[in-house]
C-alpha cells in the first residue's frame, strides 16, 4: 500500500520520491500566546465533543477570556451544553484565505465546565458572547487550555522563521 505523503496542508513532502523535498517552509509553528491571540480575532469556531460515543463537531460563538479561556455562548438544554460539561474537549478556529492559500489554524484541547458561579453567569450574560441561534436561555461553557498548538500557511516564497 502506497502511503499519502501530503502534509496536513496538503502538500507533498516528497518522501515517497526518493527525492528529499525538505519541510515546507510556508508553514509555521505558533507558540500558545500567539494561537490565543489569534482566536480573539474570530467569533466562531468548532467545538469538538463526545456524542453518543461518537465524535461530533459544532459550530459557536466563543471568545478568549482576559485569564486564556475560552468562554462558550451555547443554548441552554442543548445536547452539547450536556455532553461538554465536565469533560475533555477540543476547540478549533481558522481563518483562511483561498485566493491566497494562506491562514492560521488553532487548536485547542482542555476541560470544558458549565458555568454556574451566578456572579459570572449575570456578567457573561451582559458582557460575553452571544450564541447565533436564538430562541433558548444562554448557557456559558468554560473551556480552560491545557494543550494550545497552532499553524500559519505564509504566502508562496515567504518561508516561516525558524
Amino acid at each position: 500500500m502506497e502511503r499519502d505523503n501530503r502534509t496536513d496542508t496538503g502538500m507533498d513532502t516528497g518522501t515517497n520520491t526518493g527525492v528529499d523535498t525538505g519541510v515546507d517552509t510556508r508553514v509555521d509553528t505558533l507558540g500558545e500566546d500567539e494561537c490565543l491571540s489569534l482566536l480573539s480575532t474570530v467569533p466562531v469556531g468548532r467545538v469538538v465533543y463526545t456524542e453518543h460515543a461518537l465524535p461530533a463537531v459544532l459550530p459557536v460563538a466563543f471568545e478568549v477570556a482576559a485569564d486564556g479561556t475560552l468562554v462558550l455562548a451555547l443554548r441552554a438544554g442543548s445536547t452539547v451544553t450536556r455532553a461538554l460539561d465536565g469533560t475533555v474537549a477540543a476547540f478549533q478556529a481558522d481563518q483562511l484565505d483561498p485566493a491566497t492559500q494562506t491562514g492560521w489554524s488553532v487548536l485547542v484541547h482542555g476541560r470544558a465546565e458549565v458555568v454556574r458561579d451566578p456572579v459570572l453567569y449575570e456578567h457573561l450574560l451582559h458582557e460575553g458572547p452571544r450564541p447565533w441561534v436564538d430562541g433558548r436561555e444562554q448557557v456559558f461553557v468554560v473551556l480552560t487550555p491545557e494543550l494550545v498548538s497552532g499553524r500559519r500557511l505564509l504566502p508562496a516564497g515567504k518561508p516561516a522563521d525558524r
